[in-house]
């Protein structure tokens, strides 16, 4: 058997006992970018409810163009809609239990209660982004026109794909948004026609462009199936263009941010500091040529290159 070393010194298990270690705050993976939060408008609302008023199109709004003087101008008028659609926020919420023990002890360096908002509002924000996307009432998914939703023509998106969909969005588009495999299948396509995009630089970040049109990741633009097929939405945004706008409301109690808001609800009688965390929002899309969508895109076809 092998003599067992005698140490002449302190042994590292026992020296890192004195030592102060490092920590980082507490990371929490499933943050995104939330492209789509950042780059939409945001109109304040002043009680929670958002109208949006169109006018018929419809009904022709005759104007007059003639050299003849003193010609009659026959009369016209603007129709609305009598039944306009109505906006209602919807609120996201979380309840966020502290254990004041927990707090009073171990808040050094990092403070319990601080990190734990910190985390459970990143939470609340990408439930946002996700709402914004897929609700079912206003999420832009579920708001695109049939007129304005094509399919992808051979299964990957290609070039052809997206000039389809600047047609349906040819006024002042904005960005498409896509998830990141749609993106990168979109990248392969082009590789292969030789056509590699040029990228744009936005909020300190290179996005891949298509026409000049950012190209904007998120993974809620969800893959589903076996054929893992997913969507691309080309989006036009703001109240001035006519576009998809989001809704929120200002002035909360206890606000942190636009639409987001923290309120102490108080200690149980089992130590427990309750903190409801709130945000309230919604989506409108103006008209309908605001968005349109490039149905059934696949993403895992690639090419051999010899």
């Amino acid at each position: 058997m092998a003599e067992e070393t005698t140490r002449v010194s302190l042994g590292e298990p026992g020296a890192i006992q004195l030592a102060n270690v490092t920590k980082t705050a507490p990371i929490y993976g499933a943050i995104t970018p939330r492209w789509l939060v950042r780059l939409l408008d945001w109109k304040p609302l002043e009680a929670g409810i958002f109208r949006r008023n169109r006018v018929v199109d419809e009904k022709v709004i005759d104007v007059a163009c003639s050299r003849e003087p003193e010609s009659v101008i026959a009369g016209t008028y603007a129709q609305y809609e009598e039944k306009p659609r109505e906006y209602v926020l919807s609120s996201i919420n979380a309840l966020l239990n502290v254990d004041t023990r927990v707090g009073d002890l171990f808040s050094k360096p990092y403070d319990q209660a601080r990190e734990q908002l910190r985390v459970t509002i990143e939470a609340v924000k990408e439930r946002q982004e996700n709402e914004l996307l897929n609700n079912a009432d206003y999420g832009l998914l579920n708001n695109i026109p049939d007129g304005q939703r094509v399919s992808s023509r051979t299964g990957p998106p290609t070039p052809d794909d997206l000039d389809e969909l600047l047609t349906k969005v040819w006024k002042e588009p904005s960005f498409f948004i896509a998830h990141p495999r749609a993106i990168a299948a979109f990248g392969r396509e082009c590789t292969r026609r030789g056509v590699p995009p040029p990228t744009v630089t936005l909020f300190g970040n290179p996005f891949l462009t298509w026409r000049g049109v950012p190209l904007v990741p998120t993974d809620k633009v969800h893959i589903s199936g076996k054929a893992a097929k997913t969507r691309v939405l080309l989006i036009r945004v703001g109240e001035r263009k006519q576009g998809v706008i989001g809704l929120f409301q200002p002035g909360l109690t206890g606000e942190q941010s636009p639409g987001l808001s923290v309120r102490f609800m108080g200690i149980s009688q089992k130590g427990l500091a309750s903190y409801l965390i709130s945000l309230y929002c919604s989506a409108s899309v103006l008209t309908d040529d605001a968005i349109a969508s490039l149905d059934n895109v696949e993403v895992e076809h690639y090419h051999e290159y010899k």
